[in-house]
């Protein structure tokens, strides 16, 4: 297992309950996990629980059977790269310069680039197909672009789990699917990925399993299929819904009207 989590459990100054309750997960290679739950339910807490970037209340997290504590954190970025929800950059970098700086968690900041590192770019430029834009300033790309240069830097880093939180936000309909499609393209290619969503026919369609959050805890784990129960889903979003399978059987969500 590349990353694997239990008893997960947060609670933040003065809450009155638990932001993250006991949560378990484990991830491989070449596994696609999509996080989703109605707001608050604990899915960023959850990604930051991994990362070590919030105090846990009790639980441990390990990757690769080493304890989280035990990482460097410069040696744990070239094993898992974040794309965090919101990021807004100051500068006016070219695209190919962001994407560059995904080699800090090889070299530091400080270092010039080696060939190994102009390779690893290259490589990530090509996987997000962003070689025709590669010179553009970040300020003129559309939001897709934008957000296809942001896992370009993260790939750039050459790690073996990729952390998405809730990267199709204001996103429209061909970006959203274009961008799954290239997660579940790279899974394709060996990488793990766990990607915080609210999108669940999405995660539905492209993830292996599902993880649904409510009140910070886990209400169901499991394939898309034994997770997406109209009950169930109707419970945690407090709406009515109904299941309609696509074609291949793949489970979606209708909501419904709620004449009362």
């Amino acid at each position: 297992m590349i990353v694997s989590a239990r008893d997960l459990s947060v609670r933040y100054p003065g809450a009155p309950s638990p932001a993250l309750a006991g949560v378990d997960l484990a991830l491989g290679p070449g596994e696609f996990l999509a996080v989703a739950g109605p707001n608050g339910c604990g899915k960023t807490t959850l990604l930051r629980a991994l990362l070590g970037l919030v105090p846990l209340e009790r639980g441990e997290v390990g990757f690769e059977g080493t304890l989280l504590g035990k990482w460097r954190r410069n040696e744990l970025a070239q094993l898992v790269a974040l794309v965090p929800q919101r990021e807004e950059t100051p500068f006016s970098w070219r695209v190919e310069e962001m994407v560059g700086f995904g080699r800090y968690a090889r070299h530091g900041p400080l270092s010039a680039m080696t060939r190994d590192d102009r390779a690893a770019v290259e490589r990530a430029l090509l996987r997000c197909d962003l070689t025709e834009v590669r010179g553009r300033r970040v300020e003129t790309l559309s939001g897709g672009e934008w957000q296809r240069v942001r896992i370009a830097r993260a790939l750039a880093q050459e790690p073996k789990l990729l952390l998405l939180d809730e990267p199709t936000l204001s996103l429209d309909l061909g970006h959203e699917m274009g961008l799954f499609e290239l997660v579940r393209r790279l899974v394709g290619e060996g990488l793990a990925a766990l990607i915080v969503t609210h999108h669940l026919n999405l995660a539905a369609r492209f993830a292996d399993r599902m993880l649904l959050l409510d009140r910070g805890g886990v209400a169901a784990t499991g394939t898309p299929a034994e997770v997406m129960g109209a009950e169930l889903v109707s419970r945690i979003f407090r709406w009515p819904v109904s299941i309609v399978p696509l074609p291949d059987g793949v489970p979606q969500i209708v909501p419904l009207r709620d004449y009362s």
